[in-house]
């Protein structure tokens, strides 16, 4: 007996086994024209009265249908066959079922890709190929019914006590606050204000994920991709912006084999228009990158977000920015989810966040739907004082890693010649407001430089 038979037999035969399956089949799964009719009985019957069919209601459903005479006899005469039998193996029958949809799901996707190719009248977008083939492949049985909280309870003590993969961050104060770096399905954003160093901490984070020999794409619709590469040069190099053009191309040459001795890893930078670009030219550009250069990124950056497109929602003047913006960020991490990878993306502040003595969530420019979908969103903040030190100021603003409350600002060192960011001294975060300490009356800094102690309300002269 073929498998299409032995499923529809099964479907007629076995409650459990079409309850569990039938979501899963599709008609086109089916060649022979008796077997895809007797399918389609079977399927809009359990979906109108939401329980199997008996084989007299499907006699009378063939024989009503505006099938022609022959048809109707041929699937009659076939369901007779399908009446009695022994039910099978219900998890081997399962195995098989999956299997054949899976099958025929990647024969289909074959076929509707050489239509696309060979059709020249209707000029399909060849875009959408690697998609359906993505998809065929993605096809498979839901064993589970969802997790029973008594009966499941070792199951959830191993996750409490698992090892979270992560990517860790070159800066150790970030470590901390993250317990040991981003995970992966995750979206963390950058909140700064024009100059302030957005881009310059995005450049340094996939540098130093590049030297921990990771496949880093950076996405770009701010800067050109010569502009990003020139940043991540200074940065790897230790060459400063200035000094890279006037150095040989032989002196070039040698600094970049060094640096490829230091387990290096891949960088794709790809530059975007500005508002151009959303995740359907992203999953694209990855489907694409896998097959042609058989690169998949470990993480991914976009420079920045409130500057792309949303894939759902066309800009007019009738969509608000809270509706656009939280539907990119839905967006971005749907994406993270779908190739298992963290994103990290920026966005500006607002007016008031920009005048303001000092920073929060609600200060995000155009959308508070963009920290609603974030997983970690810091601040990035700076003072005449600070860059005298060669410093700047995180601030933690949510944290689905760790504690937000705890070392919520930290300072860390900021060398802009050469694009790069660096752990400070310890000694830089003593008196700090907010850095695990709980007095607030504390010293903002408690710096000599700074001259004065100041109380953690006190952020005069700060801008963003």
């Amino acid at each position: 007996m073929k498998i299409e038979s032995l499923i529809l037999k099964s479907l007629l035969l076995s409650e459990n086994y079409c309850r569990s399956v039938l979501p899963y089949l599709k008609s086109e799964y089916f060649t022979d024209f008796t077997d895809k009719t007797i399918f389609k009985a079977i399927s809009g019957f359990v979906s109108t009265y939401n329980e199997q069919p008996t084989v007299e209601a499907l006699r009378v459903i063939l024989s009503e249908s505006s099938l022609k005479e022959e048809e109707s006899e041929t699937a009659l005469n076939s369901l007779e066959d399908y009446v009695e039998g022994e039910e099978n193996n219900l998890e081997w029958l399962m195995d098989k079922t999956e299997e054949f949809c899976q099958q025929q799901a990647i024969h289909n996707a074959v076929l509707e890709s050489i239509h696309i190719i060979s059709d020249k009248k209707e000029k399909k977008d060849k875009g959408i190929i690697p998609d359906l083939l993505k998809e065929a492949l993605a096809v498979s049985f839901d064993p589970t019914v969802g997790h029973d909280f008594m009966e499941d309870y070792e199951s959830r003590y191993d996750y409490y006590h698992r090892k979270e993969e992560k990517i860790p961050f070159d800066i150790e104060q970030f470590n901390v606050i993250t317990k040991g770096g981003v995970p992966r399905k995750t979206l963390n954003i950058i909140l700064a204000g024009t100059n302030v160093g957005k881009s310059l901490a995005m450049c340094h984070f996939a540098t130093a994920n590049l030297i921990q020999g990771l496949n880093v794409l950076y996405i770009t619709m701010e800067m050109a991709e010569q502009k990003i590469a020139e940043r991540v040069d200074a940065n790897l190099l230790d060459v400063s912006l200035e000094n890279l053009s006037l150095i040989s191309k032989e002196q070039y040459s040698k600094l970049i084999i060094s640096a490829q001795k230091r387990s290096v890893g891949k960088l794709i930078v790809k530059e975007y228009p500005t508002s151009s670009a959303n995740v359907n030219h992203f999953r694209h550009l990855l489907n694409e990158l896998s097959l042609k250069k058989k690169f998949v990124p470990d993480i991914i950056y976009i420079d920045y977000l409130n500057i792309c497109a949303s894939s759902r929602i066309k800009f007019s003047p009738n969509v608000n920015s809270y509706t656009m913006i939280k539907s990119i960020a839905e967006e971005i991490r749907g994406l993270a989810v779908e190739f298992n990878v963290p994103i990290f993306s920026a966005t500006q502040t607002n007016r008031t966040g920009f005048s303001s003595s000092d920073v929060e969530l609600t200060d995000t420019s155009e959308s508070f739907g963009l920290p609603a979908t974030a997983d970690f969103m810091f601040a990035l903040i700076s003072t005449e004082e600070l860059e005298q030190l060669n410093q700047i100021m995180v601030k933690q603003l949510k944290n689905r890693f760790g504690d937000p409350n705890l070392y919520k600002r930290f300072v860390i060192g900021v060398d802009r010649a050469k694009m790069k960011l660096y752990d400070v001294e310890a000694s830089a975060q003593t008196g700090l407001s907010d850095a695990g300490q709980d007095d607030d009356d504390v010293p903002m800094f408690d710096k000599s430089t700074f001259g004065r102690r100041q109380k953690a309300e006190s952020f005069e002269g700060f801008k963003f």
